[in-house]
Formats: structure tokens, sequence, C-alpha cells
């Protein structure tokens, strides 16, 4: 050892120190964390103190109980921090919502959002500025217009050149599909609203040269304090409607073998997340198949204790009896005979298990409580 080594602790009343000299003796020394009159930063001051001369110094390494207070006694800001590992780039979605209730305004900030990525799930800010409004509108109760004056007293920060403020030639197509339910996800979480729902729209693309198809598949939505998820349905940026089977098998040489709730994906604890679905298309022809979808390796999140929900999967089985996982996006070539297979992930659930599980109003699946 050529120096001296410090380790700081800051805690909100006190500042320990301890420090090991060039010749292995240990010090310690303890200090008011907060003392302008004699130091503007105790941790400096305290190492000043121990260090009296001009030695070298080899470390000094600090960590801090403040933040971790804060925390616990619920006094910091709301704040969002989504990472998934479904998009091929490292994704951050930051998000803190300040609400000034005497101004009658909040604030909603994206700020240290990842920037622009090299795929096309990069969100114009257009797709941003309505899933904003999409989730403050949910919120209010009465029966109000929507429109840009619900967004009047938002204000929304995006930090240029981000994923949410992406600039020519950034590809976008998977922004307005995908990234939008993650902006959704988000706001929700900070606002501590509900569980996230599928965070997807499961999107699916298939076709040759004579055919092509699209659709989006139901999945779970988050749970929230008194309310579970609902089962396959169409979350928060999306409420497209999927062509009827027999209008389907009719127009396209494919025949839909299943087509149903996904049993046990919610997130459960004391509400339940909605459960997702499981479909499964047979093709007749040779075609290619696409799809572009999220929450395949990070589960939508529950909330205030509740579990999440399950993670959703594409794959083709072939007639070989092989399986082609497609993951989150992913294309294959399929023929006559081969199945794609999606199952949708399901909603979040919210809230830990109560200690009586009958209580008053506690809605109960098992007939056998009566």
């Amino acid at each position: 050892m050529t120096g001296w080594q410090f380790w700081v602790d800051r805690a909100g009343t006190f500042t320990d120190i301890v420090a090991r000299r060039p010749d292995g003796r240990l010090l310690t020394h303890k200090l008011l964390s907060d003392n302008p009159a004699r130091y503007a930063d105790a941790a400096v001051a305290g190492v000043r103190q121990l260090l009296g001369s001009r030695e070298p110094v080899e470390t000094v390494r600090m960590g801090t109980t403040a933040a971790t207070n804060a925390l616990l006694e619920r006094k910091g800001e709301r704040t969002l921090l989504v990472v998934t590992r479904g998009f091929g780039d490292a994704l951050r979605i930051a998000c803190t919502v300040r609400v000034d209730r005497a101004a009658r305004r909040a604030a909603i900030d994206f700020t240290s959002t990842s920037a622009r990525l090299a795929t096309n799930f990069n969100a114009p800010r257009a797709v941003v500025d309505a899933a904003v409004l999409y989730v403050f509108r949910t919120l209010v109760a009465d029966d109000i217009p929507l429109n840009e004056g619900c967004l009047r007293p938002l204000d929304i920060v995006v930090p240029p050149g981000s994923l949410l403020a992406p600039e020519p030639p950034a590809a976008v197509v998977a922004g307005n599909v995908e990234t939008s339910q993650a902006i959704s996800g988000a706001l929700y979480a900070a606002l501590g609203v509900q569980a996230e729902g599928s965070g997807t729209m499961n999107n699916v693309t298939f076709g040759n040269e004579r055919h092509q198809y699209y659709e989006t598949v139901a999945s779970g939505s988050g749970a929230g304090p008194g309310f579970p998820g609902a089962d396959a349905v169409q979350t928060h940026m999306t409420n497209s409607r999927l062509t009827d089977p027999e209008v389907l098998e009719w127009r396209l040489p494919v025949r839909l073998e299943e087509f149903a709730v996904r049993r046990g994906s919610g997130g459960a604890v004391r509400r339940r997340g909605g459960d997702g679905a499981v479909r499964r298309i047979r093709f007749l022809e040779p075609m290619t198949v696409s799809t572009l979808s999220q929450h395949r390796r990070v589960p939508p999140y529950g909330m205030a204790g509740g579990a999440p929900g399950a993670l959703g999967a594409n794959r083709v089985e072939r007639t070989d009896g092989t399986v082609t996982d497609l993951g989150g996006s992913g294309s294959a070539d399929v023929g006559p005979g081969d199945v794609l297979v999606i199952e949708t992930p399901g909603g979040g659930g919210y809230g830990r298990p109560s200690p009586d599980p009958h209580q008053a109003g506690e809605e109960i699946d098992d007939l056998r409580a009566f």
C-alpha cells in the first residue's frame, strides 16, 4: 500500500469514516453530516482532518444511506426506470412525474431516456404525446372531450435526440405499436396507478406472393387497487379488432386451430392480473411469418407486491417435430402443415396477500368457500 485508504458512510445524521494509514494502522472518525458553520461537506472535512499532512491518497470509497432513507420514508420524487432486454439495443425509458397541486399542473419528464436506437423502436414525439394524453385521460372520471386541451396542464419534457424524439433517418415503425406500450407502462408505474398490462401489441404478419395478413393479438391487462385485470383484451395503446375466424379461413390458406385464454398467465397475489391468450394458426401454403412483440424476456411488472405477469412466447411448430423460436421479434419461412403459436403475456398482479383471504367485499373464485 502506497497511500491512505478511506471508506466513508454518509448518513442522514452522522458521517462515519474508516481510514487505513500507509503503515496499515486503522483510524475511525465521526462527524455531523450537516454542519455548515464548520464545513461545507462532511466527507471532505473528515478526510482532511484524518490526513493532516499532504501524504498521498490511494483510495476514497463512499456510500450513503441518505437515498435509502428517502426511499423508505417516501420523501423522494416518483421515478420509474424501465430496462428491457427484449429490444436488440439496450433500452431505457426514464419517467418522472411531478404534480404541482397549487398550480394544478404536472410535469412529465423523460430525461435520461436512451439515445436514438439503431433499430426501429424509436418513437416520434407525437407518439409520446398520445401516450401521455391517453394515460392522464384515464385518470379523469368526468366525461370530457379527448383533445389537445387535456394536455394544457401537462408539461412534457423529452430529451432531443433520444429514442422518444428521434431525428431522420431514424426508423420508427415499432415506435407506434410497441414503444408506445412501454411509455404507457412507465407512466402508470410512475403514477402508482396499476400494474403493467401485457406491454405489447403482439404484432403478427404473414403472407406470400398472393396473400398478406396483419393482426395484433390480445393479452392480459394489469390489476390495480380494488380491481383485477381483464383476460385476453387489447390494452392501452391498441384497440384493433381481430378478423372473424370464418373470414380469416375463407380468404387465406390457413386454419385457426385455437384461440383461447391462457389460463394462469396473469400475475397473482391479492388482485390477479388478466390472463393472456393462446393463438394457433396452421398454414396450408408456404408463407413467411414475422412477429414484433415485447415481454418475451422481461415479464410485465406487478405493483405493490403483486407478482409479474407471465412471459409471452412466439414459435413455429413444424411438421417434422422441430420448433423454431421466433423470440420477441423474428421471422421464419413456413410450409404446409406448420403451426404458428403465439402465447401473449399476462398482466401484472397488484397487492400483497390479505391476512384474511375472505374479507368482506373480496372476490372469491372457489365455490367451496360457500
